[in-house]
This record gives C-alpha cells, structure tokens and sequence, in this order.
C-alpha cells in the first residue's frame, strides 16, 4: 500500500493518455465478450442438446414431412424409450420482422421429452384443456408484453389464414442458455384447422434413448425400417442436427478467433507504445528510486504493475458493459434464441487483458529494469 502514491503519479502524469488507454481496453474488452456472446448463442442449441435424444427427420430435407403414420413403428424399434413429434408453423405476428420459432407439438409428450422447459403444472393443464391454447417462451413473452390469458393472433404463411391462440403457460429455461424463444401450440389444432394436404404428416419425430442404447445404432435402425419407402428418413443425434444447422452461417468459430485476434493485437501495440513512452518520460525518476536503493526487480515490478493495473481496470470496464448490454435481451428480433454472457467468457476476457498488459508492459519493464544510473541522470 505504501507505494500507491508511486502509481499514482505515474497514472496522474498525462491524464488523457491514461483515459484513452482505459478507454481502448474497455472497447476491445466490449467488443470481445460480444464476440463470445454471439458465438454462444450460435451454438447454444449445440451446447444445449439432449445427449439421449435424436432427431428423424425426411431424409430429402427438413422441410418436408413425415408421415403420422411412422409414430407407432418408430416406437416399437429396440432402443427407444418414448417419442414426440412436432411441425414448424411459420406463421407472422403484426410484422414479419417479428420472428420467433413457432411450433405444432404433441401436447401428450412434449413435455416429458424436454424437461429443461419450465412450467408450472397449472399452466400446463390449462394448455391441455384448451385446443386453441398456446405456450410461450419467456423471452419472447416478455419482448411483447404477452400475459397469461392473452389472445394471439398469427397470419400463416405455410397454413394460410389467421389462427388466434389462448396464451395458456409461459415456461422458463432450467439453464442460462436454453432456448426461451420458442411459441407451442396443439398438433391436433393445426390438424383440425390445416387443408387436406396437410393432415395426416408431420414435421419431424424426437426419440428418448433406452439408457445406455447406442445412439447410432438405434438411429441405423431407424433408418433402415424406412428405406425404400416413400418416406424415407434421416435420424441423427439433436447435437449433430444442430451443428448441422449452425454451419450453414459459415465458420462462425473461425470469424470470432480473426476479429479477436485483430483486436487484441491492436491493443497490444497501443499500450505497449503507451508503457514505453511512460518509462522514457520517467528515466530521472527511475533513476532517482534506483539510487535511493530500490533495486531492479522492484522497479521492473513497479512497471509490470502499472500495466496490469491499466489492463484490469480498462478490461473490467469492458466486462461490465458488455454484461448490461447482453441484459438487454437480444438486439436482433429474435433472430439469436439466447443471448447470454456467460461468466466463463467474461472470465476468459479477463484473463485475455491481463496477458496483454503483461505483454505490453515487458519489454518497458525490463528496459526500466537495466536502466544505468549514471547514464540516465547524465541525460537530465
């Protein structure tokens, strides 16, 4: 503590100098834990995936159905514990910027099939009772201001015409990052209401594993009960499906490490120039403490020190800006279904500004470290 008045000075010595080196960690770190939080919510339906579940889907493209008819054989295949399906709607609400994921689910099952969905018991039994009822993700409830009891209206695009829905539940995620965007409603109603060419199909099955089934092997024989059919299937685990989907944006993972690596580089390079024109700007100073007998480990401290502190308090800056603007709720119109900084990001952002501020205070510090007495009060 008795050498606080030492950094002081040095912060204190050009002012604006400081402000704008707190000011460059603070944007790189801002813009690192977007980075990380846009990444995370690419992958999040990846991270988030059932490791029992697998996906059978028509094997000519998601978009095309299967029959209702495959649910009673695909049950009696070994190895799979229960099943669900559901059919994606696509409908429009007011605009169609307002996107959000709407989905036709077995109402009977869905539930069972994915537990990390929240919802009280009540609500759930309400939606059963009601065939027009619906559920929605707390996120997207909230970005519209929907309440239980609320009336919904949709404009279909796939299904044409207006459906209006009972909102009946709201669920809740169990994890940070699972998915609270989504909109359910009953698969009966859209059979009831749907044309002829859409009864009797539908989107896609979900299967529960057998504990300790293999996954593959269980998916092979799936597959192999279909083929030559009409309809044949696809099935593949949740986890791969949605790395299969994800890759259709590009090598995300590849564009977040070259932007990141640019931004720090480039803040490498700033507040390296910044320590070292703060210790040539010191040599008489350094020089004096030198021959009041600080020694040259203290003094290569000294610098080291100055940098972290620069580091830790522009990066902590950034981190909490980037935390309040990630609280905000997806900026994007539901185009993300999670936007979450998760502590491990803000953790390793951290840890990242640390490293930089050792780096660039290293070759200052062992400059200052060297430093001759004589010749640096020769120069004053």
């Amino acid at each position: 503590m008795k050498y606080l008045p030492l950094l002081a000075a040095a912060f204190s010595r050009h002012r604006i100098r400081t402000a704008l080196t707190l000011g460059s960690f603070a944007v790189a770190l801002f813009l690192f834990c977007l980075l990380l939080t846009v990444r995370a919510a690419f992958n999040q339906a990846v991270d988030m995936a059932g490791a029992d579940r697998v996906l059978v889907l028509n094997k000519v493209s998601l978009i095309q159905p299967l029959p209702y008819a495959y649910r009673e054989r695909i049950a009696r295949i070994p190895g799979v514990k229960e099943l669900t399906f559901a059919s994606w709607f696509g409908g429009v609400y007011q605009d169609p910027k307002n996107f959000f994921a709407q989905f036709a689910i077995e109402h009977t099952s869905w539930r069972q099939m994915y537990p990390e969905f929240l919802l009280s018991d009540e609500q759930w039994r309400a939606f059963l009772d009601d065939k027009a009822g619906c559920i929605a993700g707390e996120t997207t409830a909230r970005r519209f201001g929907w309440q239980i009891g609320d009336r919904i209206p949709i404009q279909g695009t796939i299904y044409p015409g207006v459906w209006e829905f009972n909102l009946r539940g709201i669920y809740a995620g169990a994890r940070p990052n699972d998915d609270t965007t989504q909109f359910w409603f009953r698969s009966d109603h859209l059979e009831e209401k749907a044309p002829e060419w859409a009864k009797g199909i539908v989107g896609w099955y979900v299967v529960r594993l057998e504990a300790g089934r293999d996954g593959v092997q269980v998916a092979k024989a799936i597959d192999e009960r279909f083929a030559n059919s009409a309809w044949e299937t696809r099935t593949q685990s949740e986890k791969a499906f949605a790395a299969s989907f994800v890759t259709q944006f590009g090598n995300i993972e590849f564009l977040m490490l070259a932007i990141g690596s640019v931004v720090f580089f480039t803040l490498l390079l700033v507040t390296g120039n910044t320590m070292a024109m703060s210790v040539r700007e010191r040599t008489s100073e350094l020089a004096v403490l030198k021959t009041l007998g600080f020694t040259d480990g203290f003094v290569l401290g000294l610098v080291l020190i100055e940098s972290l502190l620069l580091a830790a308090a522009g990066g902590s800056l950034g981190i909490v800006l980037a935390k309040a603007f990630t609280m905000g709720g997806d900026p994007t119109n539901g185009l993300l279904p999670a936007f979450y900084l998760p502590p491990g990001g803000m953790a390793a952002g951290l840890a990242l500004t640390l490293a930089v501020g050792l780096l660039a205070g290293l070759i200052p510090a062992l400059s200052a470290m060297r430093l001759q007495v004589v010749e640096a009060l020769r120069k004053v």
